[in-house]
């Protein structure tokens, strides 16, 4: 899930560069959207492997 929002910050800067405004827009809110996921599921992850490991 990480490498999805680095590969949508990457096409944006990439259409950034060759002036591509809206494209750019739309590829960096999704690539916040996956990263937001992404932390979030770390984090339950985390919680949820430390009270495994306490039984």
């Amino acid at each position: 899930m990480l490498r999805l929002a680095i590969t949508f910050f990457i096409i944006a800067i990439i259409a950034a560069i060759f002036g591509f405004g809206g494209i750019a827009a739309g590829a960096v809110e999704i690539a916040k959207i996956i990263f937001f996921i992404f932390v979030v599921l770390l984090l339950i992850s985390l919680i949820a492997g430390g009270v495994r490991g306490w039984k």
